[in-house]
């Protein structure tokens, strides 16, 4: 098949022996926690047992008391607070939180979520414009502004502070606001440095109800909004954010807040996890901030009338549907023209195009790189003489580095490692392009250039029983620095296999470890060529391992993520 194999190394002996003698394990679940650093005891505990009792406390991070303060005094003095934040999940989940928080306690409370084609990522003119005639004295920005510089001074010409709650990396100088919370500032010494926008904002609020002497419970309602930033953003889950998403999580399966149940679908509950909400609850709060105005996302997650809810849902699965349609012809356009420029074989792929939708830019990057696999960018017209799109890299490759280098061309950029947005003049494409071409090609590494699967241990049929089932699912949930275990069992045979999918691209099939004496229900998502060899010849495959539920029934099945067959 097409990836790379990439057999993960085996830690410490003395480190598996450790877990498997105290915390009970399988060996090869230990040597798996093992590689991803939890080498002790006690970690294994925090892991296996999250507690929020763990989370760390809110004043480590620099500035947190001169922005807990601002937000005292403007309470105390009965100010207009605008709760303001990016347009997509990250943002619209913080501004939900916060602004519900907020309002909660204090009634003089608006939010202003930008307009992506009128005013762009991040903090606007225009929105500052909107505080000063709405007679906003305090902007509490959220996953946006750690670069507003200019925007941020503009404010303080017309009396608006600004307290700033960003988790992207900081430019060279810092904007002049209020209180700049953001955990990747230099200066700061809060001991998690990955927590998602809505992350930074929960922290405030955490700070806040400490100062204010409220109940923990009021704060912890807000977990299902902030699985949902944490799961979209795709940031590590470890450390804080795992604590946060795994009660998060139970939130969301046993007492949702409405809008967010709303969106639920089909999704059973006692099954959501992680890749749910990335494929299923993301892209439809996405899909109004992509298609119409993001603003509609944050009425449907602070809602509690049902009717309403019901309205705004069926708004935005309609939505939802339209982007896929979109994005779906977006990629097909962008694919022929890659292939009729004939630049199927250079490092990236830069490509503009004026009449591309410019809300489905980042989808259809990570579409093409599932063709193509390499860093990314699509984009499209902006602004009057301006350009704009997004980029995405592929494992490992910082993209943003690599935009950084190229500023020169660029009147805005932002972002993180895999995944940013930038804006230049459409004079400056093809010499960007040149550079961009030239420093991906001097950076990448050849195993970067190419799909990998990590394999995080080789084990037989035999070893997967009740209590090591048992003891993976309690490894959840699964998320980046977390994934799902990857499993290699090596000369199989297959027995009965059946065809699915519109295409017979899919199948189902039942694999035999002749060392274990023992069969397995499988599923080969997108192998349906392989069917005959299946059932023919022998090979090794690697999977996961899951539960399968159909119809009322719950049934363990491997996931065949790739197969090499023996001659």
């Amino acid at each position: 098949m097409k990836n790379q194999w990439v057999i993960n190394p085996t830690p410490d002996s003395k480190i598996i022996h450790l877990l498997v003698e105290e915390v009970k394990l399988p060996v090869s679940i230990a040597t798996i926690l093992a590689q991803r650093r939890i080498d002790s005891y006690d970690a294994a505990r925090h892991f296996f047992r999250p507690e929020l009792e763990q989370l760390h406390d809110p004043y480590q991070m620099k500035d947190m008391d001169k922005a807990v303060n601002r937000v005292v005094k403007a309470i105390e003095n009965q100010e207009n607070i605008l709760v303001y934040g990016d347009y997509d999940v990250d943002g619209t989940t913080a501004v939900a939180m916060m602004f519900d928080f907020l309002k909660s306690i204090y009634p003089y409370v608006s939010y202003y979520i930008p307009d992506r084609y009128t005013e762009g990522y991040g903090i606007s003119f225009q929105g500052i414009d909107f505080a000063e005639d709405n007679d906003f004295s305090l902007i509490i920005a959220l996953d946006c502004g750690i670069k507003a510089v200019d925007k941020v001074a503009y404010a303080n010409t017309k009396n608006i502070d600004f307290i700033i709650c960003d988790h992207h990396l900081p430019g060279e100088t810092l904007p002049n606001a209020v209180a700049i919370l953001d955990p990747k500032r230099e200066d700061c010494n809060y001991p998690f440095k990955e927590l998602s926008g809505c992350g930074v904002g929960f922290k405030l609020i955490q700070a806040i109800a400490e100062k204010l002497e409220l109940e923990n419970e009021i704060i912890y309602q807000y977990l299902d909004l902030l699985v949902v930033s944490i799961a979209a953003d795709i940031v590590p889950i470890v450390n804080e954010n795992r604590t946060m998403a795994y009660y998060g999580l139970k939130k969301l399966q046993e007492n949702p807040r409405p809008g967010l149940e709303s969106l639920l679908g089909e999704t059973q509950r006692n099954t959501l996890n992680i890749s749910n909400i990335v494929f299923s609850i993301a892209p439809k709060i996405n899909a109004t901030g992509r298609l119409e105005h993001a603003s509609q996302s944050v009425e449907l997650l602070i809602s509690t009338d049902k009717e309403k809810i019901s309205q705004f849902a069926s708004e935005i699965n309609n939505l939802n549907t339209q982007r896929k349609e979109t994005d779906g012809n977006v990629t097909q356009e962008a694919i022929k023209k890659i292939r009729k420029n004939k630049e199927e074989e250079r490092f990236s792929t830069v490509i503009f195009d004026p009449n591309w939708h410019k809300g489905v830019l980042g989808i259809v990057a990570s579409r093409l790189i599932e063709t193509f696999y390499r860093p990314t960018l699509v984009l499209t017209s902006g602004n009057e003489g301006e350009i704009t799109g997004s980029a995405r890299s592929v494992k490992d490759f910082d993209i943003y580095e690599i935009i950084d280098n190229c500023s020169e061309f660029l009147t805005k950029y932002g972002g993180h490692r895999f995944a940013a947005g930038l804006t230049m003049p459409i004079g400056n494409f093809e010499a960007f392009k040149e550079k961009f071409e030239n420093l991906v090609k001097e950076k990448i590494r050849p195993i970067q250039r190419k799909p990998s699967i990590e394999i995080d241990a080789e084990i037989q049929f035999s070893e997967i029983t009740p209590y090591f089932l048992k003891v993976l699912k309690q490894m959840e949930p699964f998320g980046p620095e977390n994934m799902t275990p990857i499993f290699l069992t090596k000369n199989l045979i297959g027995g009965e296999v059946k065809e699915m999918g519109k295409n017979s691209e899919h199948l189902r099939l039942s694999l035999w470890d002749e060392k274990s004496s023992l069969k397995m229900p499988a599923v080969g998502f997108g192998m349906g060529e392989f069917s005959k060899d299946f059932q023919y010849r022998r090979f090794d495959a690697v999977y996961s391992i899951e539960e399968n539920h159909w119809k009322g029934n719950t049934y363990l099945q491997l996931n065949v993520r790739d197969v090499r067959f023996k001659d």
